[in-house]
């Protein structure tokens, strides 16, 4: 009988009658795919090149059927499972190697209700899509910076994104999910029904089962004005201070984050090509009328460029997803800031002048106004009072400077590392080990390790930023 080299729960390495997984294939309405596919090396690869992973095989669910027999499944047969959105995941834990990776790709829908402005998505579906549906309607859900982002990892590790400052992250605006849970069974969580896990999937990671639709509360945005602002790297430390005071005491109609970062070319002028810069990239949805007066201390700070000026909301959200294609190589180190003191500033400077490849960068994303009034013990992502969620990404289409850019990024981070609140927002991480998740969710940790014993005492959902039960 053909055998399957597939990874158990455990880590150990066993066979799979290939009899078995016939049987899946035969239940399930999307695709089975193997190592002896053709299309296999296509469908494994992950938006991060840095993370070439093997599955044992691939299940891409159609369907909420397809997601609860690949579980079932899963579970019987004691494999190593990783579940996959529709997006990025900085550290690659969308996949495993020898284990199942269960696909939500193929589930993907988005409807809105102009009755309420609420919008149900599907776990597959890519901000893009999401912004598609709800921009003629003159709406938005707050998300991430590039539109290629999945909406599942993105909600459920938090969503800091453009609309922070006015409508909160993207779990403050999440009013529903469906769930399929690591017993196969299915529920549907919202602040009435299987509250303990509505509160513990806003920002709790894949941990607790797999999200097959979201519910969202959107909001009317449709023309913003924004753009990025840009100055020389030698103006670091006076741009910092200056917008750590102007970003947390402007109308919350405002965003902005501050950068360090390159220019690699196209689109941008020929006298900017492979230059150091600091940047402040904004997003301003307030009356378009009060627009200028609103950028007027910006432009009083003379920045060398800025392709600032009114656009529809889902083209600041695609801003950037040209440079940042899938398949680069991309190493992430994050921590919380509460300030820009001079020290880190001076850092940041530094390190801002040393950008080892051009699409290389270090951003500070705002989380004053909506977002830092909402509890910390309200969802678990207890860092509301942090004023910046730091990240800093070593990017290059290469392999070969893989070593290189992970070296900055690591340098980059030790040097500000002193200047952080301690923790890091989880979705900016790579696989960084136990100590750094209890970190990051601090005083809210045990609770969820409570709701984890509850609905996965065996630890099925563990590819991720794992909560151990």
């Amino acid at each position: 009988m053909e055998k399957l080299k597939v990874c158990l729960s455990s880590g150990e390495l066993s066979e799979l009658d290939v009899t078995k997984l016939d049987e899946l294939k035969n239940g399930l309405k999307g695709e089975l795919i193997t190592p002896a596919d053709k299309s296999y090396n296509e469908v494994r690869k992950v938006y991060n090149g840095m993370i070439d992973k093997k599955p044992g095989f691939i299940v891409k669910c159609a369907d909420v059927a397809d997601v609860i027999y690949s579980v079932n499944f899963g579970r019987e047969n004691n494999l190593l499972t990783a579940v996959r959105g529709g997006g990025h995941n900085a550290g690659g834990l969308g996949s495993c190697n020898d284990g199942m990776v269960i696909d939500l790709s193929g589930i993907k829908f988005v409807k809105v209700n102009t009755a309420d402005n609420t919008v149900f998505v599907g776990g597959g579906n890519t901000l893009n899509e999401l912004d598609h549906a709800t921009h003629p309607f003159g709406l938005a859900v707050p998300g991430g910076i590039l539109s290629t982002t999945g909406i599942g990892g993105l909600t459920l590790g938090g969503g800091v994104g453009y609309l922070s400052r006015k409508y909160g992250l993207t779990i403050d605006n999440l009013l529903e999910a469906d769930m399929v849970l690591a017993d196969g069974s299915f529920v549907t969580v919202n602040k009435n029904q299987n509250a303990d896990l509505y509160w513990a999937i806003r920002g709790g990671g894949g941990n607790f089962g797999v999200v097959t639709s979201f519910k969202f509360q959107a909001h009317p945005v449709k023309t913003i004005y924004g753009g990025p602002t840009f100055w020389p790297i030698e103006k670091t430390e006076e741009i910092m201070e200056w917008y750590h005071e102007f970003i947390h005491n402007a109308t919350e109609d405002l965003n902005g984050f501050v950068a360090t970062l390159e220019i690699p070319g196209p689109p941008f002028p020929p006298n900017l090509h492979n230059k150091k810069l600091c940047a402040v990239v904004w997003c301003y949805t307030g009356d378009l009328k009060n627009a200028e007066e609103v950028f007027k201390p910006v432009r009083d700070k003379s920045p060398i460029f800025e392709l600032v000026g009114e656009m529809p909301f889902p083209a600041i959200q695609s801003l950037f997803d040209g440079l940042m294609p899938p398949g680069l190589q991309w190493y992430w180190k994050a921590d919380f800031f509460n300030d820009i003191p001079k020290e880190a500033s001076a850092l940041h400077k530094k390190f801002g002048s040393e950008i080892p490849t051009p699409l290389s960068q270090m951003h500070l994303y705002p989380i004053s106004g909506a977002a830092g009034r909402v509890g910390k013990n309200d969802t678990p992502w207890v860092y509301r009072h942090a004023k910046y969620a730091g990240v800093f990404v070593g990017i290059d289409p290469d392999p070969a400077n893989a070593g290189k850019i992970t070296q900055w990024a690591k340098d980059y981070w030790e040097a500000l590392h002193p200047y952080s609140s301690g923790g890091a927002y989880l979705n900016f991480i790579m696989d960084e080990g136990q100590e750094r998740i209890k970190a990051s969710y601090g005083e809210n940790y045990d609770r969820l390790v409570q709701i984890k014993r509850k609905y996965d005492p065996d630890n099925f959902f563990k590819v991720n930023q794992n909560i151990k039960p």
